[in-house]
């Protein structure tokens, strides 16, 4: 392939500022984010590295005031929800990679591409993310791999419904600290939250069985008594660990 790029030039300070100024903001102001800057905190997501550029996920900004008062109480009234002024619900799509792959396959139709790139989406990622009608080739798959893996590296997952469901949420978590760190950068603050009703989530936003909520992003203008606390962090110690 001919295709080049170069890396621009980057500026470490200013994104440290951004990480370190990043808090999970519990109380927001009533000042209104722009929609301009909601959508561009959005396609910064969609920026984000992701598993065989398959995209398994989705992005719900809800707007409608009914849904979004819905959303606010299926997150238990939370005031990083009922102050917010905007509500994303960030969702893995698992069932995506099959429409995703085919969309890839169109884009090498039309652009130069390896042979090894069209191999990829027409053999291997189908062989590789199809799990058969109840789970059956997901089976056959982990025997094959835990065979081959006797003599060779392998790859082990995914092998089941719950292992591609886990694998989209990886890649759409990814995303998130996209949008999150967007908003930052843009002024504005956020807080992801765990605490929902995902049932009640996923009736509101009409998804399919597999699909999972991976978290519901708060956003808006910070208040004086939004953070609860210093940043904590224990011993980088019992983290990072050099080999």
């Amino acid at each position: 392939m001919s295709y080049k790029e170069t890396a621009p030039a980057t500026n470490f300070e200013e994104f440290e500022k951004i990480v370190r100024s990043r808090r999970s903001v519990r109380i927001y102001t009533e000042e209104k984010i722009p929609d301009d800057v909601v959508e561009k905190c959005l396609q910064m997501g969609l920026l984000a590295p992701n598993s065989s550029n398959l995209q398994p996920w989705g992005f719900y900004w809800i707007q409608n005031e009914d849904k979004k008062a819905q959303l606010i109480d299926f997150c238990f009234s939370q005031p990083t929800a009922k102050t917010a002024s905007a509500l994303i619900v960030c969702v893995a799509r698992p069932h995506l990679w099959r429409a995703n792959c085919r969309r890839m396959q169109e884009h090498f139709k039309k652009h130069e591409a390896p042979k090894s790139a069209h191999l990829y989406y027409q053999k291997i990622a189908p062989f590789m993310y199809t799990m058969g009608l109840i789970g059956e080739l997901g089976l056959l798959k982990k025997f094959l791999f835990f065979i081959g893996g006797l003599f060779r590296p392998m790859p082990r997952h995914p092998v089941s419904f719950s292992g591609l469901q886990e694998w989209a949420v990886k890649t759409t978590a990814l995303a998130c600290e996209n949008i999150m760190l967007s908003f930052r950068a843009q002024g504005y603050d956020t807080c992801p939250m765990e605490g929902f009703d995902e049932a009640r989530v996923k009736k509101l936003l009409n998804l399919k069985y597999r699909d999972k909520v991976v978290m519901v992003i708060s956003a808006g203008r910070r208040d004086e008594n939004g953070i609860y606390s210093p940043t904590i962090r224990f011993d980088s110690k019992l983290f990072i660990h050099k080999i």
